[in-house]
Protein backbone atom coordinates (compact mmCIF):
# COMPACT_ATOMS: atom_id res chain seq x y z
CA UNK A 1 0.00 0.00 0.00
CA UNK A 2 2.57 2.31 0.82
CA UNK A 3 4.32 1.69 -2.38
CA UNK A 4 1.40 2.42 -4.40
CA UNK A 5 0.99 5.77 -2.28
CA UNK A 6 4.20 6.97 -3.04
CA UNK A 7 4.03 5.85 -7.74
CA UNK A 8 0.95 8.22 -6.88
CA UNK A 9 2.75 11.09 -5.34
CA UNK A 10 5.50 10.97 -7.54
CA UNK A 11 3.17 10.76 -10.78
CA UNK A 12 1.41 14.21 -9.69
CA UNK A 13 4.64 15.57 -8.79
CA UNK A 14 6.21 14.73 -12.28
CA UNK A 15 2.92 15.83 -13.61
CA UNK A 16 2.84 19.06 -11.87
CA UNK A 17 6.43 19.87 -13.09
CA UNK A 18 5.89 18.98 -16.84
CA UNK A 19 1.74 21.25 -16.14
CA UNK A 20 3.89 24.06 -14.72
CA UNK A 21 5.24 27.44 -16.66
CA UNK A 22 9.09 27.53 -17.42
CA UNK A 23 10.28 28.72 -13.66
CA UNK A 24 13.39 30.82 -13.57
CA UNK A 25 15.30 31.57 -10.03
CA UNK A 26 16.83 34.95 -10.12
CA UNK A 27 20.51 34.30 -7.50
CA UNK A 28 22.74 36.56 -5.97
CA UNK A 29 25.09 37.80 -8.46
CA UNK A 30 23.01 37.84 -11.64
CA UNK A 31 23.11 33.81 -11.41
CA UNK A 32 20.32 32.08 -12.54
CA UNK A 33 19.01 28.42 -11.25
CA UNK A 34 16.41 27.21 -14.28
CA UNK A 35 13.66 24.66 -12.51
CA UNK A 36 11.56 24.32 -15.97
CA UNK A 37 13.01 25.50 -19.22
CA UNK A 38 11.24 27.08 -21.77
CA UNK A 39 11.64 23.12 -24.02
CA UNK A 40 12.08 20.04 -22.56
CA UNK A 41 14.07 17.29 -24.50
CA UNK A 42 14.12 14.15 -22.96
CA UNK A 43 15.61 10.82 -23.77
CA UNK A 44 12.82 8.29 -23.28
CA UNK A 45 13.97 4.51 -24.02
CA UNK A 46 17.17 6.13 -25.82
CA UNK A 47 14.79 8.42 -28.12
CA UNK A 48 14.64 11.73 -27.90
CA UNK A 49 11.41 13.42 -27.40
CA UNK A 50 10.75 17.27 -27.37
CA UNK A 51 7.91 19.03 -25.55
CA UNK A 52 7.33 22.23 -26.01
CA UNK A 53 6.63 24.37 -22.75
CA UNK A 54 3.33 25.63 -24.27
CA UNK A 55 0.15 24.79 -23.91
CA UNK A 56 -1.52 25.24 -28.13
CA UNK A 57 -4.29 26.94 -28.38
CA UNK A 58 -6.77 26.77 -31.09
CA UNK A 59 -7.66 29.54 -33.23
CA UNK A 60 -10.69 30.98 -31.38
CA UNK A 61 -8.22 31.59 -28.93
CA UNK A 62 -4.80 32.79 -30.65
CA UNK A 63 -5.58 33.67 -34.15
CA UNK A 64 -4.24 31.99 -37.09
CA UNK A 65 -4.55 31.88 -40.93
CA UNK A 66 -8.34 32.03 -42.72
CA UNK A 67 -7.78 30.50 -46.12
CA UNK A 68 -11.00 30.38 -49.13
CA UNK A 69 -10.47 27.96 -51.97
CA UNK A 70 -12.73 27.43 -55.01
CA UNK A 71 -12.71 24.11 -56.10
CA UNK A 72 -12.92 24.01 -60.31
CA UNK A 73 -15.07 21.22 -61.24
CA UNK A 74 -15.27 22.19 -64.67
CA UNK A 75 -13.65 18.74 -66.05
CA UNK A 76 -14.97 16.77 -63.85
CA UNK A 77 -18.21 14.61 -64.69
CA UNK A 78 -21.40 15.50 -62.61
CA UNK A 79 -21.71 12.30 -61.15
CA UNK A 80 -18.08 12.28 -59.56
CA UNK A 81 -18.47 16.06 -58.52
CA UNK A 82 -19.52 15.55 -54.90
CA UNK A 83 -16.99 12.27 -54.30
CA UNK A 84 -13.66 15.14 -55.83
CA UNK A 85 -15.00 17.60 -53.78
CA UNK A 86 -14.68 15.61 -50.75
CA UNK A 87 -11.84 14.06 -51.47
CA UNK A 88 -10.15 17.27 -51.89
CA UNK A 89 -11.49 18.50 -48.72
CA UNK A 90 -10.15 15.67 -46.93
CA UNK A 91 -6.38 15.65 -48.72
CA UNK A 92 -6.56 19.32 -47.29
CA UNK A 93 -7.24 18.23 -43.81
CA UNK A 94 -4.72 15.71 -44.08
CA UNK A 95 -1.85 18.17 -44.75
CA UNK A 96 -3.05 20.62 -42.67
CA UNK A 97 -3.21 18.17 -39.64
CA UNK A 98 0.02 16.52 -39.98
CA UNK A 99 1.71 20.11 -38.91
CA UNK A 100 0.99 19.47 -35.24
CA UNK A 101 -2.79 18.47 -33.51
CA UNK A 102 -3.82 21.88 -34.49
CA UNK A 103 -7.47 21.41 -35.12
CA UNK A 104 -8.26 23.38 -37.67
CA UNK A 105 -11.60 24.16 -39.00
CA UNK A 106 -12.04 23.06 -42.61
CA UNK A 107 -15.47 23.16 -44.19
CA UNK A 108 -17.17 22.76 -47.68
CA UNK A 109 -19.28 25.34 -49.13
CA UNK A 110 -21.65 24.86 -51.66
CA UNK A 111 -22.94 28.10 -53.15
CA UNK A 112 -25.51 27.02 -56.13
CA UNK A 113 -22.85 24.27 -57.58
CA UNK A 114 -20.20 26.56 -56.54
CA UNK A 115 -17.76 25.21 -54.47
CA UNK A 116 -15.91 26.39 -51.87
CA UNK A 117 -13.30 24.84 -49.15
CA UNK A 118 -12.97 27.02 -45.99
CA UNK A 119 -9.93 26.51 -43.59
CA UNK A 120 -8.49 27.78 -40.49
CA UNK A 121 -5.61 27.32 -39.22
CA UNK A 122 -4.62 28.04 -35.77
CA UNK A 123 -1.41 29.69 -34.30
CA UNK A 124 -0.27 29.91 -38.29
CA UNK A 125 -0.05 33.69 -39.10
CA UNK A 126 1.48 33.43 -42.56
CA UNK A 127 -1.25 32.49 -44.85
CA UNK A 128 1.69 31.93 -48.01
CA UNK A 129 3.26 29.43 -45.91
CA UNK A 130 -0.12 27.60 -45.23
CA UNK A 131 -1.28 27.80 -49.04
CA UNK A 132 2.48 26.41 -50.16
CA UNK A 133 1.87 23.88 -47.50
CA UNK A 134 -2.04 22.97 -49.12
CA UNK A 135 -1.30 23.01 -52.48
CA UNK A 136 2.02 21.45 -52.40
CA UNK A 137 1.87 18.07 -54.64
CA UNK A 138 4.53 15.73 -54.21
CA UNK A 139 5.74 13.92 -57.53
CA UNK A 140 7.40 10.89 -56.72
CA UNK A 141 9.32 9.28 -59.74
CA UNK A 142 12.11 6.60 -59.86
CA UNK A 143 15.10 6.82 -62.46
CA UNK A 144 17.16 4.92 -64.20
CA UNK A 145 21.10 5.37 -64.38
CA UNK A 146 22.88 5.90 -67.69
CA UNK A 147 26.23 7.47 -69.06
CA UNK A 148 26.80 8.79 -72.27
CA UNK A 149 29.96 10.03 -73.60
CA UNK A 150 30.90 13.48 -74.25
CA UNK A 151 33.84 15.19 -76.16
CA UNK A 152 35.53 18.51 -75.20
CA UNK A 153 38.27 18.66 -77.84
CA UNK A 154 40.99 15.96 -77.76
CA UNK A 155 39.50 14.74 -74.00
CA UNK A 156 36.17 12.38 -73.62
CA UNK A 157 34.45 11.63 -70.76
CA UNK A 158 31.40 9.50 -69.08
CA UNK A 159 28.83 11.51 -68.60
CA UNK A 160 26.20 10.37 -66.14
CA UNK A 161 22.48 11.16 -66.63
CA UNK A 162 18.94 9.75 -65.25
CA UNK A 163 16.21 8.77 -67.40
CA UNK A 164 12.50 8.64 -66.01
CA UNK A 165 10.55 5.06 -66.30
CA UNK A 166 7.34 4.48 -65.98
CA UNK A 167 7.02 4.06 -62.29
CA UNK A 168 5.67 7.45 -60.44
CA UNK A 169 3.64 7.99 -57.10
CA UNK A 170 0.28 7.23 -58.89
CA UNK A 171 1.84 3.30 -58.19
CA UNK A 172 2.34 4.43 -54.78
CA UNK A 173 -0.07 2.68 -52.08
CA UNK A 174 1.39 3.92 -48.87
CA UNK A 175 4.51 5.49 -47.30
CA UNK A 176 5.25 4.86 -43.88
CA UNK A 177 8.12 6.39 -41.50
CA UNK A 178 10.55 3.84 -40.10
CA UNK A 179 13.87 3.77 -39.00
CA UNK A 180 16.90 1.88 -39.60
CA UNK A 181 17.40 -1.08 -37.45
CA UNK A 182 21.25 -0.23 -36.90
CA UNK A 183 21.98 3.79 -36.89
CA UNK A 184 18.24 4.36 -35.25
CA UNK A 185 17.97 7.22 -38.74
CA UNK A 186 14.40 7.94 -40.02
CA UNK A 187 13.63 6.28 -43.48
CA UNK A 188 10.66 6.33 -45.87
CA UNK A 189 9.08 2.86 -46.68
CA UNK A 190 7.56 2.75 -49.92
CA UNK A 191 4.73 -0.10 -51.05
CA UNK A 192 3.26 0.40 -54.52
CA UNK A 193 0.25 -1.76 -56.22
CA UNK A 194 -0.13 -4.01 -58.24
CA UNK A 195 0.65 -2.64 -60.81
CA UNK A 196 3.61 -0.94 -59.34
CA UNK A 197 4.96 -4.09 -57.92
CA UNK A 198 5.30 -4.73 -61.82
CA UNK A 199 6.91 -2.46 -62.75
CA UNK A 200 9.52 -2.34 -60.05
CA UNK A 201 10.49 -5.49 -60.78
CA UNK A 202 11.20 -5.09 -63.92
CA UNK A 203 13.21 -2.09 -62.92
CA UNK A 204 15.05 -3.57 -60.58
CA UNK A 205 15.92 -7.03 -62.49
CA UNK A 206 17.46 -4.93 -65.46
CA UNK A 207 19.50 -2.26 -62.96
CA UNK A 208 21.22 -5.24 -60.19
CA UNK A 209 24.43 -3.64 -59.41
CA UNK A 210 23.29 -0.16 -60.36
CA UNK A 211 21.62 2.91 -58.83
CA UNK A 212 18.54 3.54 -59.12
CA UNK A 213 17.36 7.37 -58.22
CA UNK A 214 14.38 8.14 -56.74
CA UNK A 215 13.44 12.16 -57.60
CA UNK A 216 10.75 14.07 -55.41
CA UNK A 217 9.37 17.24 -57.58
CA UNK A 218 12.31 16.76 -59.59
CA UNK A 219 15.16 16.66 -56.71
CA UNK A 220 17.24 13.60 -56.81
CA UNK A 221 16.65 12.42 -53.14
CA UNK A 222 18.73 9.42 -53.50
CA UNK A 223 20.28 6.62 -55.41
CA UNK A 224 20.91 3.55 -53.72
CA UNK A 225 22.40 0.26 -55.51
CA UNK A 226 20.11 -2.15 -56.71
CA UNK A 227 21.18 -5.83 -54.74
CA UNK A 228 18.33 -7.70 -56.56
CA UNK A 229 15.04 -7.74 -58.24
CA UNK A 230 12.83 -6.79 -55.75
CA UNK A 231 9.35 -8.55 -56.74
CA UNK A 232 7.31 -7.50 -53.31
CA UNK A 233 6.96 -3.67 -54.55
CA UNK A 234 8.93 -2.34 -51.11
CA UNK A 235 11.10 0.32 -51.11
CA UNK A 236 13.13 2.60 -48.36
CA UNK A 237 14.19 6.45 -49.16
CA UNK A 238 16.97 6.88 -46.94
CA UNK A 239 19.16 9.82 -46.82
CA UNK A 240 19.97 12.56 -44.38
CA UNK A 241 16.87 13.27 -42.82
CA UNK A 242 15.43 14.77 -39.73
CA UNK A 243 12.47 12.92 -38.09
CA UNK A 244 10.54 15.62 -39.01
CA UNK A 245 11.38 15.84 -42.31
CA UNK A 246 10.69 12.50 -43.10
CA UNK A 247 7.12 12.75 -41.07
CA UNK A 248 6.71 15.71 -44.08
CA UNK A 249 8.01 13.21 -46.90
CA UNK A 250 5.56 10.63 -45.51
CA UNK A 251 2.66 12.87 -45.44
CA UNK A 252 2.78 14.70 -48.84
CA UNK A 253 3.60 11.00 -50.64
CA UNK A 254 0.41 9.81 -49.01
CA UNK A 255 -1.73 12.64 -49.70
CA UNK A 256 -0.81 12.82 -53.10
CA UNK A 257 -2.22 14.94 -55.74
CA UNK A 258 -6.00 16.76 -54.86
CA UNK A 259 -8.42 14.69 -57.04
CA UNK A 260 -10.07 18.66 -58.36
CA UNK A 261 -7.51 21.41 -58.85
CA UNK A 262 -8.07 24.73 -56.09
CA UNK A 263 -7.47 28.02 -56.69
CA UNK A 264 -7.38 30.48 -53.59
CA UNK A 265 -10.23 33.08 -53.52
CA UNK A 266 -9.34 34.79 -50.10
CA UNK A 267 -6.27 34.82 -47.78
CA UNK A 268 -6.31 36.53 -44.16
CA UNK A 269 -4.78 36.85 -40.76
CA UNK A 270 -7.23 36.71 -38.32
CA UNK A 271 -6.77 37.63 -34.83
CA UNK A 272 -7.96 36.04 -31.95
CA UNK A 273 -11.74 35.93 -30.87
CA UNK A 274 -12.15 35.53 -27.79
CA UNK A 275 -8.42 36.56 -26.62
CA UNK A 276 -6.59 36.62 -23.12
CA UNK A 277 -9.42 38.41 -21.38
CA UNK A 278 -11.73 35.54 -22.23
CA UNK A 279 -8.55 32.51 -21.47
CA UNK A 280 -8.50 34.22 -17.85
CA UNK A 281 -12.83 34.42 -17.93
CA UNK A 282 -12.40 30.68 -18.36
CA UNK A 283 -9.64 29.49 -15.51
CA UNK A 284 -11.43 31.32 -13.19
CA UNK A 285 -14.53 30.06 -14.11
CA UNK A 286 -12.68 26.59 -13.41
CA UNK A 287 -10.63 27.43 -10.31
CA UNK A 288 -14.71 28.94 -8.77
CA UNK A 289 -15.95 25.42 -10.16
CA UNK A 290 -13.09 23.52 -8.20
CA UNK A 291 -13.83 25.57 -5.05
CA UNK A 292 -17.65 25.02 -4.97
CA UNK A 293 -16.95 21.20 -5.65
CA UNK A 294 -14.39 20.96 -2.70
CA UNK A 295 -16.36 22.87 -0.59
CA UNK A 296 -19.32 21.09 -1.34
CA UNK A 297 -17.77 17.54 -0.70
CA UNK A 298 -15.48 18.18 2.59
CA UNK A 299 -19.15 19.84 4.12
CA UNK A 300 -21.40 16.67 2.75
CA UNK A 301 -18.54 14.07 3.62
CA UNK A 302 -16.18 15.52 5.68
CA UNK A 303 -13.10 13.33 6.05
CA UNK A 304 -14.43 11.19 2.86
CA UNK A 305 -14.48 15.06 1.17
CA UNK A 306 -11.08 15.85 1.74
CA UNK A 307 -9.59 12.36 0.08
CA UNK A 308 -11.99 13.13 -2.72
CA UNK A 309 -10.59 16.70 -3.07
CA UNK A 310 -6.87 15.34 -3.45
CA UNK A 311 -7.90 12.69 -6.04
CA UNK A 312 -9.69 16.05 -7.62
CA UNK A 313 -6.19 18.03 -7.50
CA UNK A 314 -4.70 15.07 -8.64
CA UNK A 315 -6.99 14.75 -11.87
CA UNK A 316 -6.20 18.79 -12.04
CA UNK A 317 -2.57 17.79 -12.68
CA UNK A 318 -2.42 14.89 -14.80
CA UNK A 319 -5.10 16.48 -17.46
CA UNK A 320 -3.06 19.75 -17.57
CA UNK A 321 0.29 17.55 -17.70
CA UNK A 322 -1.28 15.73 -20.79
CA UNK A 323 -2.82 18.21 -22.88
CA UNK A 324 0.67 19.90 -22.78
CA UNK A 325 2.81 16.54 -23.45
CA UNK A 326 0.11 15.47 -26.50
CA UNK A 327 0.23 18.83 -27.62
CA UNK A 328 -3.50 18.96 -27.45
CA UNK A 329 -5.23 22.53 -28.47
CA UNK A 330 -7.29 23.89 -26.04
CA UNK A 331 -10.52 26.17 -27.78
CA UNK A 332 -13.09 27.34 -25.61
CA UNK A 333 -14.92 24.14 -26.37
CA UNK A 334 -12.39 21.87 -25.44
CA UNK A 335 -12.07 24.14 -22.17
CA UNK A 336 -15.79 23.98 -21.79
CA UNK A 337 -15.55 19.99 -21.59
CA UNK A 338 -12.23 20.14 -19.46
CA UNK A 339 -14.80 22.07 -16.84
CA UNK A 340 -17.51 20.04 -17.15
CA UNK A 341 -15.19 16.62 -16.72
CA UNK A 342 -14.12 18.53 -13.15
CA UNK A 343 -17.58 18.22 -11.96
CA UNK A 344 -17.76 14.45 -13.39
CA UNK A 345 -14.48 13.56 -12.03
CA UNK A 346 -16.15 13.50 -8.16
CA UNK A 347 -19.14 11.34 -9.36
CA UNK A 348 -17.15 8.74 -8.77
CA UNK A 349 -16.13 9.50 -5.21
CA UNK A 350 -19.70 10.35 -4.54
CA UNK A 351 -21.20 6.69 -5.89
CA UNK A 352 -18.60 5.52 -3.40
CA UNK A 353 -19.35 7.46 -0.42
CA UNK A 354 -23.26 7.05 -0.73
CA UNK A 355 -22.73 3.23 -0.92
CA UNK A 356 -20.36 3.59 1.77
CA UNK A 357 -23.07 5.28 3.91
CA UNK A 358 -25.64 2.31 2.84
CA UNK A 359 -22.92 -0.50 3.70
CA UNK A 360 -22.58 1.01 7.21
CA UNK A 361 -26.21 1.26 8.30
CA UNK A 362 -26.52 -2.99 7.03
CA UNK A 363 -23.07 -4.02 8.32
CA UNK A 364 -22.08 -1.59 11.56
CA UNK A 365 -18.24 -2.59 10.44
CA UNK A 366 -16.57 0.74 8.99
CA UNK A 367 -13.64 -1.67 7.58
CA UNK A 368 -16.57 -4.51 6.19
CA UNK A 369 -18.58 -0.93 5.43
CA UNK A 370 -15.75 0.69 3.49
CA UNK A 371 -14.36 -2.66 1.24
CA UNK A 372 -18.16 -3.40 0.36
CA UNK A 373 -19.09 0.18 -0.32
CA UNK A 374 -16.10 0.58 -2.87
CA UNK A 375 -16.55 -2.74 -4.84
CA UNK A 376 -20.09 -2.40 -5.04
CA UNK A 377 -20.20 1.47 -6.27
CA UNK A 378 -17.74 0.31 -9.07
CA UNK A 379 -20.64 -1.38 -11.20
CA UNK A 380 -22.64 1.99 -11.73
CA UNK A 381 -19.06 3.94 -12.10
CA UNK A 382 -18.35 1.43 -14.78
CA UNK A 383 -22.11 2.01 -16.71
CA UNK A 384 -22.17 5.83 -15.87
CA UNK A 385 -18.67 6.70 -17.71
CA UNK A 386 -18.86 4.21 -20.43
CA UNK A 387 -21.86 5.98 -21.88
CA UNK A 388 -20.55 9.00 -21.81
CA UNK A 389 -16.90 7.50 -23.61
CA UNK A 390 -19.52 6.46 -25.96
CA UNK A 391 -21.20 9.98 -26.89
CA UNK A 392 -17.60 11.25 -26.72
CA UNK A 393 -16.93 8.18 -29.66
CA UNK A 394 -19.73 9.67 -32.03
CA UNK A 395 -19.10 13.66 -30.92
CA UNK A 396 -15.30 12.62 -32.14
CA UNK A 397 -16.00 10.80 -35.14
CA UNK A 398 -12.46 9.66 -35.71
CA UNK A 399 -13.70 7.28 -38.71
CA UNK A 400 -15.18 10.19 -40.18
CA UNK A 401 -18.37 9.11 -41.42
CA UNK A 402 -20.53 11.78 -43.19
CA UNK A 403 -23.38 11.24 -41.24
CA UNK A 404 -21.57 12.31 -37.86
CA UNK A 405 -20.37 15.97 -37.04
CA UNK A 406 -16.35 16.11 -37.92
CA UNK A 407 -15.94 20.08 -36.76
CA UNK A 408 -13.15 20.81 -35.05
CA UNK A 409 -14.72 22.39 -32.31
CA UNK A 410 -17.04 19.21 -31.38
CA UNK A 411 -13.85 16.97 -31.72
CA UNK A 412 -12.12 19.65 -29.14
CA UNK A 413 -14.94 19.18 -26.81
CA UNK A 414 -15.39 15.52 -26.86
CA UNK A 415 -11.86 14.86 -26.59
CA UNK A 416 -11.58 16.79 -23.23
CA UNK A 417 -14.06 15.11 -21.83
CA UNK A 418 -12.91 12.04 -22.72
CA UNK A 419 -9.56 12.07 -21.40
CA UNK A 420 -11.54 13.61 -18.10
CA UNK A 421 -13.29 10.74 -17.59
CA UNK A 422 -10.78 8.21 -18.16
CA UNK A 423 -8.55 10.03 -15.84
CA UNK A 424 -10.96 10.82 -13.36
CA UNK A 425 -12.17 6.80 -13.22
CA UNK A 426 -7.81 6.72 -12.41
CA UNK A 427 -8.15 9.13 -9.53
CA UNK A 428 -11.51 9.14 -8.40
CA UNK A 429 -11.53 4.84 -8.02
CA UNK A 430 -7.50 3.90 -7.74
CA UNK A 431 -5.98 7.01 -6.05
CA UNK A 432 -9.29 7.36 -3.67
CA UNK A 433 -9.15 3.32 -3.18
CA UNK A 434 -5.46 3.33 -1.59
CA UNK A 435 -6.33 6.36 0.68
CA UNK A 436 -9.22 5.00 1.71
CA UNK A 437 -7.57 1.72 2.67
CA UNK A 438 -4.73 3.80 4.65
CA UNK A 439 -7.16 5.61 6.66
CA UNK A 440 -9.28 2.91 7.42
CA UNK A 441 -6.58 -0.18 7.40
CA UNK A 442 -7.85 -2.36 5.36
Amino acid sequence: MKNKLLFYLLLVLGCLWLAAPAITLKLPRDKKLVLKPKELNLNILGRKVEINNQYKLGLDLQGGSHLVFLVDTKKIPKNDIESAVEGARNIIEKRVNFFGVSEPSIYLLNDRGTYKISVDIPGNKNPKEAIKQIGKIAKLDFREYFTREVKQGTVSAQMPYFLPTKLGGQFLQRAALVFDQQGGKPQVSLSFNKEGRRLFAEITKRNVQKPLAIFLDGQLLTAPIVQQEIRDGQAVITGSFTVEEAKILVNSLNAGALPAPIRLLEQKTVEATLGQANIQKSIFAGLLGLVFVVVFMIVVYKKEGLIATISLLAYAILSLAIYKTLGIVLTISGIAGFLLSIGMAVDANILIYERIKEEKKLLHDEQRAVRSGFFRALGAIKSANLNTLLVCFVLFNPLNFAFLPSFGMVRGFALTLALGVLLGLFTGVFITKNILWKIYKI
